[in-house]
């Protein structure tokens, strides 16, 4: 070890260079732990409806019609829906903007640096947010989980990226595919999770939502901690044993070549890409937040039986049965989400990213358009089984982009590039919603019946992915006057402070066993997400 490692902090880069005795497959689990632990964002609808119900015996007058400010600091009325659920788009903005900013860091950091750093923020602020809650000041709700747990996803969501990338240039989107599905599995175990603590922490009525935020926030520090400190980085130039990389074609889009992120964003593929990420969010995004309530109003009574679509004349009982019903749906969006990232990323290393996308754009828009059609015939399995390859799809955007990113701008900063990229999703997350909303508001005041007023939100969906099919087929192979010259190569290189190695010593870096270590390693990622793969399933059942 050199001085310079030697003298180096515990959180530095040059201090996690893989040795001889380490083994590739360690670093999956790593950005499983962190991943998971902040894709609780899909699950923090469980908290809106608690929030609205903590204070008892307000004055209902001097409630009412109380402004969104106004309920920032007030400590005697209760929220509402829409005053909470707006945590939801705040952290998905900071997430975005708080990657664009730290992602050309994060590469010289190094990733347990970064994945600490998320940790501190994403636990720190679920219980800074929980301190909110219980002196019932929404706007330190907002600076915890929204705005410090936002720079927490952030920095989580692009921290293993780089790293999985360089550890399997033979296999980039299963690596990645890896990592991000986690962020679509991390509802499936925290949703549960945070419903029976609630529970547990519960006084008399009042739900225990202070209490579940802080418990869950120190649960998710030790988590994403573990994986940061789990964190290798291999040497410059070490490749898997027997792997050769393939020729480079003048016009394919994989590139042997690397591009700065100073450059990368001023291509026009840069843009293209982003263009192609933001129209796979926005438009499922849309079928995301509005499934449940277009499941019930589409089917209603069709779901237990019953002849004639919709809710009308339904009794209580009978609609709670459509409401479980509904529920199962939304834990099979949420499997599907999830695996979907790990399936279609995987298959894109055979298929390629262009191709996988054209699969989406193309598969997307006759599913859109076949959605209402499915609806208006009652056909509610085969409405199902749509809306499950949908969101496939949806999660597989997420997890197959920074393969296409490596492709197209090399792997030396390929994760400050998916940071700026991700800004695409900051717009779609925040603009998709409104847009879904003001759609059907506008349909329902114009007197369009409810199981009508879908169709043509969709069709409009479906106009989007359109758009992204377009710019996809824009996509061509990077200008090599963007490229880096050895020199500048050598320099980014540089700023991580790493040794230089030789041949020898890359051939004879991370060849160590899988041993006890990875096989534990995996089962504390594996067995909890199974766990949440059971849950979805056995909500699912109410759906048969």
């Amino acid at each position: 070890m050199s001085d310079t490692t030697a003298d180096a902090g515990i959180l530095a880069r040059e201090r996690i260079i893989a040795g001889p005795k380490f083994n590739r497959w360690l670093v999956p689990p790593a950005a499983l732990a962190i991943h998971l632990s902040i894709g609780m964002a899909y699950g923090f609808s469980v908290f809106w409806l608690p929030m609205t119900k903590l204070l008892t015996g307000t004055d209902a007058a001097a409630c009412a019609n109380l402004g969104f400010f106004a309920q920032m600091f007030t400590s005697t009325c209760n929220w509402t829906v829409p005053a909470v659920n707006h945590i939801f788009e705040t952290f998905i903005a900071v997430l975005g903007i708080s990657a664009f900013i730290w992602g050309g860091w994060l590469e010289h950091a190094g990733p347990r640096k970064a994945g600490f750093y998320a940790a501190l923020c994403w636990g720190g602020g679920l219980v800074l947010g929980g301190i909110g809650v219980s002196i019932h000041q929404l706007w330190l709700v907002y600076l915890g989980c929204g705005l410090l747990g936002g720079i927490g996803q952030g920095l989580g969501y692009i921290t293993p990226v780089s790293t999985l990338i360089k550890w399997f240039p033979d296999r980039r989107g299963l690596a990645t595919g890896f990592a991000i599905m986690g962020f679509g599995g991390g509802a499936m175990i925290g949703a549960p999770i945070a419903v029976k603590l609630m529970s547990v922490f519960s006084v008399g009525s009042v739900s225990g939502v202070p209490a579940t935020l802080m418990v869950m926030g120190a649960i998710y520090l030790v988590a994403m901690s573990l994986g940061a400190f789990g964190f290798r980085v291999p040497p410059n130039g070490w490749k898997p044993a027997g792997w050769v990389p393939k020729p480079e074609k003048s016009t394919g889009l994989i590139s042997n070549h690397h591009v700065h992120l100073s450059r990368a964003w001023r291509t026009p593929q840069f843009w293209m890409v982003w263009i192609v990420l933001c129209m796979n969010v926005t438009a499922g995004i849309g079928v995301l937040s509005m499934a449940s309530p277009m499941f019930q109003d589409v089917f209603g009574g069709e779901l237990l039986g019953l002849k004639g679509s919709g809710t009308a004349g339904l009794s209580v009982e009978q609609k709670a049965a459509i409401a479980a019903a509904a529920a199962g749906l939304v834990g099979l969006i949420s499997l599907f989400n999830s695996v979907g990232r790990l399936a279609w990323a995987s298959a894109s290393d055979y298929l390629g990213r262009k191709a996988t996308y054209v699969v989406f754009f193309v598969l997307g828009i006759i599913l859109y358009c076949t959605l209402p059609t499915l609806g208006h015939m009652g056909l509610a399995a085969l409405f199902v089984i749509a809306v499950c390859v949908v969101m496939s799809m949806y999660g597989g955007g997420f997890a197959t982009v920074p393969a296409y990113l490596a492709d197209l701008f090399g792997t030396q900063m390929v994760g400050a590039i998916h940071g700026r990229l991700l800004t695409a999703w900051s717009v779609a997350g925040v603009a998709g919603p409104m847009l879904i909303a003001s759609l059907r508001q506008k349909q329902l005041d114009a007197g369009v019946a409810n199981t009508l007023v879908y169709d043509r939100t969709l069709y409009i969906l479906a106009g989007l992915l359109l758009i992204g099919l377009i710019a996809n087929a824009m996509v061509r192979p990077v200008n090599a006057k963007y490229h880096m010259t050895e020199a500048e190569l050598a320099h980014e290189r540089s700023l991580q402070h790493e040794a230089s190695t030789d041949e020898a010593q890359r051939a004879a870096a991370a060849r160590g066993p899988f041993g006890v270590i990875g096989v534990l390693a995996w089962l504390a990622v594996g067995i909890p997400f199974l766990i949440g793969v059971y849950i979805a399933l056995a909500k699912a059942a109410a759906l048969f």
